[in-house]
């Protein structure tokens, strides 16, 4: 565990951001860290503390009220909690959304769409509709959706929380997979102790409302993680560490 602090040379930094809602709540204070290129670091806390709080404001959906972001908001990936797919676009139509709202022309979409889905594993499901796609489907449809603008910055809003445990450890394999071939930073935010630890470089507890972060823990395991990462003694030894930072910080 090591102090939080920030560098440079970061494609996302907060500097001493800080959240106070209009009825009186406050839910961030003085929160600073940094993400640098091809760095993935994820942020654990109690519900409520305010972790999407931090996404929202990072993407520029939300005004701090103290504080600043630096990131370049135009070259920003964004995947939420929900899938938000169009109910009457097929995969393929989905996938090509975004190049299309960028201004690519039809071939260009058809074929940025094409590998987006062949790196997410969805080749061969480009005529389905997400009414016919499983949970852990939709949200490779959605991280296909959002990798079809090469972004060099992505926000993880708690993506894989609503699929069951065994598609949830599948999806944290393929997207450190994205992450090694495409090189891109990472936020994520999670509930899970285990995902964080398997996917970061570097995991940061947030405390309780008003959310602070109050530890940082530097994860030594080499890319690419393989499923049996999730046995060992040292894997363990670092959950447990932070549970305790996380148990600590409900308080």
């Amino acid at each position: 565990m090591s102090d939080v602090g920030h560098a440079t040379d970061s494609s996302l930094i907060f500097h001493n951001v800080s959240m106070v809602f209009p009825d009186g709540t406050e839910a961030l204070r003085d929160i600073s860290f940094s993400v640098k290129p091809s760095e993935f670091v994820t942020v654990v806390g109690p519900s409520g503390c305010g972790k999407s709080t931090l996404l929202r404001i990072a993407s520029g959906l939300m005004e701090p009220t103290g504080g600043s972001v630096d990131v370049d908001r135009q070259q920003l990936g964004y995947v939420f909690q929900d899938a938000t797919l169009l109910p009457w676009r097929t995969v393929q139509g989905n996938v090509e959304f975004l190049s299309e709202l960028q201004g690519y022309n039809k071939v260009e979409c058809q074929a940025l769409a094409t590998a987006a889905i062949n790196l997410v594993g969805l080749t061969g499901f480009e005529d389905f509709y997400p009414k016919s796609l499983s949970g852990g489907m939709k949200m490779r449809a959605s991280l296909a959706r959002t990798l079809t603008l090469k972004p060099p910055v992505f926000l993880f809003d708690e993506p894989f929380g609503a699929v069951d445990e065994i598609t949830r450890e599948l999806l944290n394999e393929e997207t450190q997979e994205l992450f090694i071939k495409e090189g891109f930073a990472g936020l994520f935010i999670t509930h899970s102790i285990g995902e964080a630890v398997f996917m970061s470089k570097k995991v940061l507890v947030m405390s309780a409302r008003p959310g602070q972060l109050v530890s940082e823990f530097d994860i030594p395991f080499e890319y690419p993680r393989t499923p049996a990462l999730r046995f060992e003694a040292k894997f363990a030894e670092l959950c447990g560490e932070v549970s305790v930072a996380l148990r600590g910080a409900h308080r």
